[in-house]
């Protein structure tokens, strides 16, 4: 049993690393237990000459417990991969499980050249779901996929306290709807980033690969009065930009994901 978790535990270290880590990890093991430790075992004496046998089997175990763990990194991967590539709306967030809702959004902060480390023990109310580390920088996010209900101020006081105990240097709360103006006023001032269901759908369309399609079909499509050039962030306060529609004119124009807090258009 000892031997098995030992096992268990380098394979879910190997599946929470990328998966050419992994594979690289696996080759080295085997080498060095391989071909290194009975080379140095044989100059210990006799009895440690017959445990040279052992290296062996210790290093075909180390070898398959790392291709095990890479192969699982590299389905978690594609799995994360396609999740994010299909949504396309609030409705496709909302209908996502709450597992794979935090697996949405760390593959999204990947591909914004973030380290994300997944806390893969909690619930679907847990404290921190990910852990982000950029330019030396720490931040703590949780993730809450609450269709209708409000995130309240309960829950930001939380990721604050979290933030001073774990001395991060920011947190990050993500939901798929809104949050209170108790919950904005207690964030305003302090290193909490409050992410709506608006802005995470904006930035998984700007980390999304384009749709591959002809020049031809997209003029066919697109008359010259056009929507406005798309401007992935606000002008004025850096958030993401979404498209919206002038109740008057009934225009399409950029604008700021966080209206009515800031009003910048493109």
């Amino acid at each position: 049993m000892g031997r098995r978790r030992r096992n268990d535990g380098l394979m879910d270290a190997m599946a929470a690393l990328p998966w050419p880590a992994g594979i690289a990890a696996g080759i080295l093991g085997f080498l060095v237990l391989r071909l290194g430790l009975p080379a140095w075992l044989g100059d210990a004496g006799p009895f440690a000459g017959a445990l040279s046998p052992m290296s062996g089997v210790l290093a075909c175990l180390w070898l398959a417990a790392c291709l095990l763990g890479a192969l699982i990194s590299a389905i978690r991967s594609r799995n994360r991969r396609r999740l994010l590539d299909t949504r396309t709306d609030l409705e496709s967030l909302s209908a996502t499980g709450w597992r794979n809702f935090e697996r949405l959004v760390g593959e999204a902060f990947r591909r914004q050249s973030h380290a994300v480390e997944e806390n893969h023990h909690g619930g679907p109310d847990g404290g921190i779901d990910l852990v982000l580390v950029k330019n030396g920088r720490r931040i703590l996010v949780q993730c809450k996929q609450w269709r209708s209900e409000q995130v309240g101020v309960a829950i930001v006081r939380e990721m604050y306290g979290l933030l001073v105990h774990h001395h991060a240097d920011a947190v990050k709360i993500v939901s798929t709807g809104a949050y209170t103006e108790a919950a904005a006023a207690f964030a305003a001032g302090k290193p909490i980033e409050l992410i709506t269901g608006e802005q995470l759908l904006a930035m998984i369309r700007a980390v999304q690969p384009a749709a591959p399609t002809s020049a031809s079909a997209t003029d066919a499509r697109q008359p010259a009065s056009a929507s406005p050039t798309h401007v992935t962030t606000c002008p004025r306060c850096g958030a993401a930009m979404v498209e919206r529609r002038n109740r008057q004119t009934g225009a399409f124009f950029m604008g700021c994901s966080r209206f009515p807090t800031c009003r910048g258009t493109a």
